[in-house]
């Protein structure tokens, strides 16, 4: 993300102290010297990334822009980006028609300061709640604060779902600044105003081929924004539709990725993705995350107090105890300043929550997707239905619903996956990844997003839609085999799209209960696993985890992914020491 960290300066002492307890969290990120910051009450550091890329930082006489993460202006990305964005700014909200990318900014310019973040706010950018600080590394703003308590909210949301959603975070002190706010920092505090980031709640009407050459235009541009600095450019492809569509934008723009497919040797993505290589004559690594470093037990601490520094204590889903290969898988896709290019968010396109076509309300999407727990997991500190009402409130703030229960047209319940969804799951990655060197996500793009959230839902289900957009781009790698056991350019076949109807037709009612009733069945986890025997993890947590005691019967937890992110808190808790209340 580049990294930018800002801290009140109206007491020389702890700003002092704050400044130096920050760079020590950067440095062991993997940063190099920051370029330091001082305007008036406040003062910071800005990182550039960490293996090189684009110009973050740009000042033209006494006016200076920081950003972290990726930003595209007018087109372009790195030092002219910057310079237009800058000469351009008057104050308040930008011209979002000229911007795009996922980032933290800030911009001084005649004498005034503002910091302000993506149109999703996918890009986390902390501040403490007494607004005398601002960091892009979460452990940075942590060893700012004097006294920290987990939010339990927080720490549900984050056992529960993998991340917290809108801008809270598991510490009751901490937030991230959230999407339409711009912050102007002043001499005696900041001053926050609001300003909408609307997006289409209709339905368009259009032939079919004008619908694909806007979404081809809207895609090619943002592409195109993010690709004008690297001649290397690294890409995911698997057996699924949206890193298929995201090579196809690609190789439309001339651009040969190098590609990588991450599994075991027979695992379906490494086999379909191997075989589409082969036919169609392109190159693709086969990466075997898991695979490549095989640590002992007794040298796993080291393994993960490394793992702890590099994802900033808490990456998605929670996994610092692995091998160490996701840290060097990550790096890989960096190497020598290159862009690294994702495919993640391509679910716009798709009908993610699986509800019907008919007006729903913010309580149903949280019912349906969000109630992914079994309560004899917890302690008395939980109360479903206050978690669920939570949700649904910040459901319903996100997407601008009048009330958790008002009911809404389906192509206005559809803002949530781009506004809740994407901004929790894949603002993280993209926070983290991006320390490194660029990262483009493209399918988060709040123009490619807006066209997306124009289709009509029957266009969306099965990924009709994504597969004639993919074909239409590309036929050819559009006619390759998939995972879904049909090729995209002769669309969803009827197995397809029963398998997502059947989703459908289940009530609210059973959705919300479907967790739980699996738990009561069988074990449950998820692909992201990790070294979680006994024997390595006791080396780094008190396996009976007496932080999250207070939260959970740790013992009774029989979710492997539930349990991994639990140790994950318990990790950071016990790294807090005496700061953690």
């Amino acid at each position: 993300m580049a990294g930018l960290y800002l801290t009140r300066a109206d007491d020389g002492d702890r700003s002092r102290a704050r400044l130096d307890a920050a760079a020590k969290q950067y440095d062991g990120h993997g940063f190099g010297q920051p370029t330091p910051i001082a305007f008036a009450g406040w003062t910071g550091l800005h990182y550039g990334y960490v293996q090189g890329g684009p110009a973050t930082w740009h000042r033209d006489g006494n006016d200076l822009i920081a950003v972290a993460g990726t930003l595209t202006f007018d087109g372009r990305i790195g030092a002219a980006a910057l310079a237009g964005l800058l000469d351009s700014y008057r104050g308040g909200d930008p011209d979002w028609s000229r911007l795009g990318g996922q980032f933290s900014a800030l911009i001084v310019k005649d004498g005034r300061a503002f910091v302000f973040c993506d149109w999703f706010a996918a890009h986390q950018l902390h501040h403490d709640i007494a607004d005398t600080l601002f960091s892009t590394s979460l452990t940075a703003a942590l060893v700012s604060i004097p006294r920290l308590t987990f939010d339990t909210q927080g720490v549900y949301e984050y056992a529960f779902n993998v991340v917290p959603i809108g801008d809270d975070t598991v510490f009751a002190e901490l937030k991230t600044l959230g999407p339409g706010i711009v912050a102007e920092l002043t001499a005696d505090g900041i001053v926050r105003r609001s300003h909408p980031r609307p997006l289409p709640d209709i339905a368009s009407d259009e032939p079919i081929a004008d619908r694909l050459a806007r979404h081809r235009d809207a895609l090619s541009k943002t592409l195109t924004a993010h690709l004008g600095h690297f001649r290397t450019v690294h890409a995911p492809l698997s057996g699924g539709l949206d890193s298929r569509l995201l090579l196809a934008g690609l190789r439309a723009e001339g651009v040969d990725p190098a590609l990588y497919v991450y599994g075991t040797r027979d695992d379906e993505d490494v086999v379909i993705a191997e075989a589409m290589a082969a036919e169609l004559g392109f190159g693709v690594e086969w990466v075997d995350k898991d695979g490549v470093f095989n640590p002992a037990p007794d040298q796993f601490a080291d393994v993960v107090a490394a793992n702890f520094r590099a994802w900033d204590a808490l990456p998605t889903f929670g996994n610092i105890f692995d091998n160490g290969g996701a840290v060097w898988a990550r790096n890989k896709r960096h190497a020598g300043g290159a862009l690294a290019a994702s495919g993640g968010c391509g679910e716009i396109w798709r009908d993610f929550f699986f509800l019907p076509d008919r007006p729903l309300s913010a309580r149903t999407v949280a019912h349906s997707f969000f109630a992914r727990f079994d309560p004899r997991d917890t302690t008395e500190q939980f109360d479903s239905g206050a978690f669920l009402e939570r949700i649904e409130g910040k459901i319903a703030a996100a997407i601008g619903a009048p009330s958790a229960t008002a009911q809404l047209s389906r192509q206005w319940v559809e803002h949530a996956y781009p506004r809740v969804r994407c901004r929790s799951l894949f603002g993280r990655e993209i926070s983290l990844e991006s320390r490194q060197g660029a990262y483009a996500m493209p399918f988060l793009d709040q123009h490619v997003v807006a066209e997306a959230m124009k289709l009509p839902m029957l266009l969306k289900q099965a990924g009709a839609f994504e597969a004639q957009l993919l074909t239409a781009i590309d036929p050819v790698l559009a006619a390759q085999p998939s995972a879904y056991g049909h090729d995209f350019a002769s669309g969803p076949d009827r197995r397809h799209r029963w398998s997502e109807w059947s989703s459908r037709a289940r009530p609210t009612w059973l959705r919300r209960r479907s967790y739980a009733l699996q738990r009561r069945i069988r074990p449950m986890g998820d692909e992201h696993g990790g070294l979680l025997s006994p024997d390595y993890m006791r080396r780094v947590i008190d396996l009976d985890m007496p932080l999250m005691q207070r939260f959970f019967r740790v013992d009774r937890v029989g979710d492997s992914a539930v349990w991994r992110r639990l140790a994950a808190l318990e990790y950071l808790g016990t790294w807090l020491g005496t700061r953690l209340a």
